[in-house]
């Protein structure tokens, strides 16, 4: 029997989409025996929350507003004081200012890249692109690293994974992201790969479970193959994870209660933030999730009022939810874009690409508290002082981790290459 039809018999859908079933995902990350998974510790970020903001958000618009420029450079909008003072930030993110004194906002990250798919490599992966390889996001790295907890994925996409480069690069299929395939905000709303196929309920599925094992006793007296012994393992593993009540409720929003879910906001990105905290509670080390569409070459005083107000709500939301739950100092919240925009409003009212300086932000985790780092210059067109670069930035984050960034992984041909290339840890990001 082939393995086809062997994976037949527990399939209870596929991994966000892209054709694997959960016994493919558990059996891929296992499948080099030579990879080491716990060299890696776990640092002061026991958990990452990595809030991506598709299209290249405007730091003028949110982070790093110029209230004394020319109106040409300050834009259509206002700004307001944060609980931080002397910190203000844009006048649509009122509930962002009360946890300014829980947040650093760096005000100076810089990198060369102004097309849409190379800033978000640059983003997700530490690297700047290269024609020669493709290198593994920092969720795969973390997943490589750090391995499963609580019998949870390592790394999940929220609501599935949003680009090529949020995967796994050169390192084995084995450390992709767990994709929910579907938005937490969404009426109905449910993983399919936690859910058993229409018409087969949990006795019909233990029936499968039963001549599975059946299956996999004949192949192994017959065979006598340790590789068969291990492709067991993966198929344990998978029904541990369908089957089990507790992974089952850390991805079942509709267990929170309604005035939890109406403080994140009954929204796209209040549900998926809610979720992230959720999955981090449980156990998952690296949730990525992304909201909204940033690419703001038009109308930006339109895009910014449409988009923030939500993201403004479950962001604070998030972040004071952790802190009540004791979970912030844990749990390192990280907030990017692809690139900012650029310093002069243009001739449709919004603004164009620009990665000379942009804003990130960071929460928790081992990062200071209620600071701003590094800053741009009057017209928020390059650093003013501490430029952070994408490998220093990248560094920092798997620092709190607990990732060293230059250990050497290894790429197909026997190439070892580095997690992070030439970056430092920014220890004035540090608490």
């Amino acid at each position: 029997m082939g393995n086809t039809t062997r994976r037949g018999f527990i399939q209870a859908g596929f991994c966000g989409g892209i054709g694997l079933t959960l016994a493919n995902y558990f059996g891929m990350r296992q499948a080099q025996a030579d990879q080491k998974f716990y060299e890696s510790k776990e640092g002061t970020a026991k958990n990452v929350i990595y809030i991506y903001l598709p299209g290249g958000s405007a730091h003028q618009e949110t982070w790093d507003p110029k209230p004394y420029a020319p109106i040409e450079y300050r834009g259509p909008m206002n700004s307001i004081e944060t609980n931080v003072s002397g910190v203000r930030i844009n006048e649509m993110l009122p509930k962002t200012a009360q946890v300014m004194d829980k947040i650093t906002i760096c005000r100076s990250m810089t990198h060369g890249e102004a097309a849409h798919e190379r800033g978000t490599h640059n983003m997700f992966t530490g690297y700047r692109p290269s024609p020669a390889l493709q290198y593994p996001s920092m969720g795969s790295v973390v997943s490589h690293e750090l391995g499963p907890r609580k019998n949870l994925p390592p790394y999940v996409c929220i609501p599935s994974q949003p680009n090529e480069y949020a995967g796994t690069g050169y390192l084995s299929s084995s450390f992709a992201p767990f994709s929910l395939g579907s938005d937490p905000a969404a009426n109905g709303f449910r993983v399919q790969d936690l859910a058993l196929p229409g018409g087969i309920d949990d006795s019909r599925f233990s029936r499968r479970r039963n001549i599975l094992d059946k299956v996999n006793d004949h192949f192994v007296s017959k065979e006598k193959s340790d590789g068969l012994n291990a492709l067991n393992t993966f198929y344990d593993r998978a029904y541990s994870l369908i089957s089990s009540p507790a992974a089952r409720e850390a991805f079942n929003i509709e267990a929170e209660a309604a005035p939890m879910r109406d403080q994140y906001g009954r929204n796209t990105a209040g549900q998926r933030m809610l979720m992230a905290r959720r999955l981090v509670e449980a156990g998952c080390r690296f949730v990525t999730l992304t909201y909204g569409g940033w690419d703001m070459h038009d109308n930006i005083n339109g895009g910014i009022r449409s988009q923030v107000p939500a993201f403004d709500q479950a962001y604070a939301a998030l972040i004071n939810d952790l802190e009540q739950r004791g979970m912030l100092k844990d749990t390192l919240v990280c907030i990017a874009s692809e690139f900012g925009r650029t310093p002069k409003i243009n001739g449709t009212a919004g603004r164009d690409h620009w990665p000379k300086v942009f804003s990130v932000v960071l929460a928790g985790g081992g990062i200071k508290r209620g600071t701003v780092y590094g800053s741009s210059n009057s017209t928020a067109s390059e650093p003013e002082d501490n430029p952070l670069g994408v490998e220093d930035w990248a560094t920092t984050i798997y620092n709190c981790i607990g990732i060293t960034a230059d250990k050497e992984l290894m790429a197909p041909g026997d190439r070892p290459i580095e997690i992070v290339d030439g970056g430092k840890v920014v220890k004035e990001l540090l608490a």
